[in-house]
């Protein structure tokens, strides 16, 4: 004897539209978490900004191969951003306003702001955007990122040192120090072609030290 079973319409549209809404809310549910996540990532992200009576940017040079010429930047902006309180995963970004350019000496800081080097009329800004950081030891760090200068953009990687954070008497706001240091090459920015080693060291040094400013 066979036995036949019916499955009706009816039932078909009802399971149909189980898996429907079933699908339905799994995706809701999935961009709600995913929205949930973001927000919480934002909500625990800590801006930190450099305040300009307490941080420096310096550089030198070799002059003839026999002595050493510095300098620094008196105009800048620098900024971190970043979730773990040892500045693990930080993102650091710095503008320098290149006609600020200063070694105590006007004729040859005029010359600097020239086409034979900055030319800042045409490139008044240097730029950098850190894209990784690397841990190397306690609060030490290989800093990454793409500095732009003279409108080229090149990869640099710098050491990074955390110095500790405390909270200012003043302010009552959490203060974070940080050394910068590392090497550049003029020639990859076409900076001072004209001026070859060992007349200038084609390796700038770089050194900045700065207290950043918690904004929360």
């Amino acid at each position: 004897m066979a036995i036949v079973i019916k499955i009706g319409a009816n039932n078909m549209n009802t399971t149909n539209n189980y898996f429907k809404n079933k699908n339905t809310n799994m995706k809701k549910l999935f961009s709600l978490l995913i929205v949930a996540f973001l927000s919480a990532s934002l909500l625990a992200q800590t801006k930190w900004n450099a305040d300009p009576m307490h941080s420096r940017l310096t550089f030198s040079v070799i002059h003839m191969g026999i002595s050493d010429v510095e300098g620094l930047f008196n105009k800048f902006t620098a900024s971190a951003a970043a979730t773990q309180a040892d500045f693990s995963d930080a993102v650091f970004e710095l503008s320098v306003e290149v006609p600020s350019i200063n070694t105590q000496v006007e004729m040859r800081d005029n010359h600097l702001r020239s086409a034979d080097f900055f030319e800042v009329e045409k490139y008044p800004s240097m730029d950098f955007k850190s894209t990784s950081i690397v841990w190397v030891s306690k609060n030490r760090y290989k800093l990454t990122g793409n500095l732009t200068l003279r409108g080229i953009t090149k990869q640099v990687t710098m050491d990074l040192w955390y110095r500790g954070t405390n909270v200012d008497a003043k302010t009552n706001k959490s203060t974070a120090g940080f050394q910068l240091t590392g090497v550049i090459k003029r020639s990859d920015f076409y900076v001072g072609p004209k001026f070859p080693a060992p007349m200038l060291s084609d390796e700038v040094k770089i050194k900045a030290d700065g207290e950043f400013i918690s904004e929360g």
